[in-house]
């Protein structure tokens, strides 16, 4: 692998609805990356495209063309005017995305970017996602996790009055996760305004009802089922969105998935263990 770091370059794709997605790219234009598909990370509820940390330049690292976005109503992205963050958006949103990359990708989705990832997989085909990588989700996760990832999300909707007292928030959200040293990291997912530091997302994104849970669980399943490129659902093992039974259920109807558990990791397994999380996926997308 090579010592020296790609750089990136933040850059802006053209959404469904004529929303306009940030994004960090790297090695657009690298001769090392014209044979070899794109990687493009999509990140969970609440996230933004800083959530991949170091996996997204280990790759890029390699040579390869990633693309890490911002998905609507998140990070530096256009808000929704209409608060439409249905799957179907964000899927909308992908399609688009992958073919203004305009290579085939290798497609990383988070909790709802992993979501995201099986339905624009389905619909955009073998020839535009050529590997899926599901971190922490599956079609049927678990509703009490879930609402919990709702909870916290809704308990910083009025703001924080420092980072400090975000960083509490979070730590008591994930307590399994080491606490770092200083609170300056969080400046990446907040926003400073009137004296208090906000989520950098659309409040509209978790209080206005997006669709049927039922209906979009079997969407996904059936979309999953019929999807015939290599697949990889990584699971953190503390976790409490994905369950063993929801593995297990997984690959009996997925059966040529293949699954990995990260032993010290929980929901937001990119974030808990960088480390060894960045080892599964540097494999799977280099095999």
């Amino acid at each position: 692998m090579s010592t020296e770091h790609s750089e990136l370059q933040t850059v802006k794709f053209q959404g469904a609805e004529g929303l306009t997605l940030v994004a960090d790219e790297w090695n657009r234009d690298a001769e090392s990356a014209a044979d070899r598909p794109a990687v493009l990370f999509l990140h969970g509820g609440g996230q933004n495209r800083y959530s991949w940390k170091a996996t997204s330049q280990i790759l890029a690292d390699e040579g390869l063309h990633v693309v890490a976005l911002d998905s609507r109503g998140h990070g530096d992205s256009d808000r929704s005017p209409d608060a439409n963050y249905t799957v179907d958006a964000l899927c909308a949103d992908t399609l688009a995305v992958i073919d203004q990359i305009g290579r085939p990708v290798i497609l990383i989705g988070a909790s709802m970017g992993g979501m995201t990832g099986i339905l624009a997989a389905h619909q955009a085909g073998t020839d535009k996602v050529t590997k899926l990588v599901l971190v922490d989700v599956v079609p049927r996760y678990e509703k009490g996790g879930s609402a919990r990832i709702r909870e916290f999300m809704a308990s910083g909707l009025d703001g924080f009055a420092s980072l400090d007292e975000a960083a509490e928030a979070v730590a008591a959200y994930l307590p399994y996760r080491k606490k770092p040293r200083s609170p300056e990291g969080l400046k990446k997912n907040l926003r400073l305004r009137d004296g208090r530091w906000y989520w950098h997302w659309d409040p509209a994104f978790l209080t206005k009802p997006v669709d049927d849970s039922f209906v979009r669980e079997e969407k996904l399943e059936r979309a999953a089922i019929e999807l015939t490129i290599p697949i990889l659902l990584i699971r953190g093992r503390l976790s409490d969105v994905v369950s063993e039974e929801g593995v297990q259920h997984f690959l009996k109807t997925v059966p040529h998935a293949e699954f990995v558990e990260l032993s010290d990791a929980g929901h937001t397994a990119a974030g808990d263990d960088n480390d060894a999380f960045s080892d599964v996926v540097v494999q799977f997308v280099d095999r």
